[in-house]
């Protein structure tokens, strides 16, 4: 694929943003530092500079007429930086109400697609002798994880591409033959006769994989046009947006992970869990086994870290969350259950599957019938959870340290709720996006996620003492 066209991916985020009027398709990540704030001329130097040399960050949507082709990037002849650079300072108090106030207010706005698909902010007057980094760009330029290296562009600490070295040719021409004695000569014969196995049985591998991919698509399907029972989580969405987060430490995840042989996805959608049985019963609902439907992006990429294409590279999952279980621990095997049910029903193979045979047909009757689907209302998602693994030591942007960092994932289609999880160092956040009318209660959601962070961490301490 052309790195200059957008994926079907990439122009399904953009399709399903024309559909829904009240949606702004944007991801971000608000990075919390160390003061004092650099200088405009200083943040423009060091980091602006890394930022307009990222893919497309120059580069403009051309949209073809009548959807005869795919969307496609072109340089913006007029691109001028002071569009995207922005800089704002928190009214007072500049507590972190006013902050996620402030964050919720830039992610609910379109970004302007005669221009380049992105914005960063830079947000001064935060208590504590503290700024902030908000960084903006729409879906269709990037996935989270794509998103987290271009943000990591911004810090001091730039990791080098290390290339493997390269092995040494043997001869420039080899024959068939050579190329045969030539791998006979370096390999034992136990690995000459797991090669030659392995390649008897690929036609019979690619069929299987093929057979299962079809499956897997299947309930996908079968999942997307099935009701969840009636819950005030998913309903018509207005344009204004809230924003909060849950904090926990990384190091109680782990310890959970170690007690239950679980993983920290596992235990993230489990304080998940916990957290709208929490929103629901305070809301007087009774959380059922069918209530809370959830999409969990799954990531396909296969290119090494550091590496690949900016292109969403996302597939998905669709597991019920079990809010109707009270138990802490219980709810945590169920979710690890779960998600191993639909990982064996290859349910994100068949998601990549479809997207990489969409690649290749016309655009047109894709986009159509996209909008077309759209114009449907749909009951079956109630929320989505979308778990980014972000830098696993601390960095820096101008010297000042990045003290915490939020991520943002946005809301559209009557899901009223959006839970980002992203690791950091020590810390594992939880950024949560809501409708503004129908979640004033948003941080009741914030406070379960964390207690019930809380309490598995007590159980497994528990569970080790007896």
């Amino acid at each position: 694929m052309d790195d200059d066209t957008l994926s079907f991916l990439d122009a399904g985020f953009l399709e399903t943003e024309d559909s829904d009027d009240h949606a702004s398709l944007t991801i971000g990540a608000l990075a919390i530092l160390a003061g004092p704030a650099p200088t405009p001329d200083q943040f423009r130097e060091a980091v602006v500079a890394r930022l307009v040399d990222l893919p497309h960050a120059r580069d403009k949507l051309h949209m073809v007429p009548l959807d005869l082709g795919k969307p496609s990037w072109v340089e913006d002849p007029v691109f001028d930086l002071g569009h995207h650079v922005r800089r704002v300072a928190l009214p007072q108090p500049g507590d972190e109400e006013t902050l996620f106030g402030f964050v919720a207010r830039v992610m609910g706005h379109r970004l302007d697609r005669d221009h380049p698909l992105w914005e960063c902010w830079v947000v001064e007057g935060l208590t504590g002798e503290r700024w902030a980094v908000l960084a903006k760009m729409h879906h269709c330029m990037a996935d989270g994880i794509a998103g987290t290296k271009l943000f990591e562009a911004m810090c001091d600490e730039n990791p080098p591409v290390i290339t493997p070295a390269t092995p040494e040719i043997v001869s420039q021409k080899q024959t068939p033959s050579g190329i045969i004695d030539t791998i006979t000569g370096v390999l034992s014969p136990a690995r000459q006769f797991r090669m030659l196995t392995a390649v008897l049985t690929a036609p019979q591998r690619f069929a299987a994989a093929t057979i299962g991919a079809t499956l897997g698509f299947a309930r996908l399907l079968a999942e997307m046009v099935t009701s969840t029972s009636g819950t005030s989580l998913i309903g018509p969405i207005g344009r204004q947006r809230r924003y909060c987060a849950a904090r926990t430490r990384m190091a109680d995840v782990r310890e959970i992970c170690s007690a239950y042989g679980v993983t920290v996805n596992d235990v993230a959608l489990a304080a998940i869990t916990s957290g709208l049985r929490t929103l629901l019963l305070r809301r007087g609902e009774i959380p059922e086994a069918r209530t809370v439907r959830t999409l969990v992006p799954v990531s396909v990429r296969t290119d090494p870290p550091g590496g690949g294409p900016v292109h969403n590279e996302v597939s998905l999952m669709l597991p019920f969350l079990p809010v109707d279980i009270e138990d802490h621990v219980e709810q945590l095997t169920a979710v690890h259950r779960r998600l191993a049910a639909h990982k064996a029903g290859n349910e994100a193979e068949g998601g990549k599957a479809f997207t990489a045979l969409a690649q290749y047909g016309p655009f047109m009757p894709l986009a159509w019938a996209i909008r077309l689907a759209m114009r449907f209302p749909q009951h079956s998602v109630v929320a989505v959870a979308t778990n980014i693994p972000g830098p696993r030591q601390m960095r820096h942007i101008l010297g000042r340290e990045i003290l915490e960092i939020f991520p943002y994932v946005p809301i559209a289609l009557r899901l009223r709720i959006g839970i980002a999880v992203l690791s950091y160092s020590d810390h594992l956040t939880f950024g949560i996006t809501g409708d503004y009318d129908t979640n004033p209660d948003l941080a009741d959601l914030a406070h379960g996620i964390e207690h019930g962070v809380a309490s598995l961490l007590a159980a497994a301490r528990l569970s080790e003492i007896s």
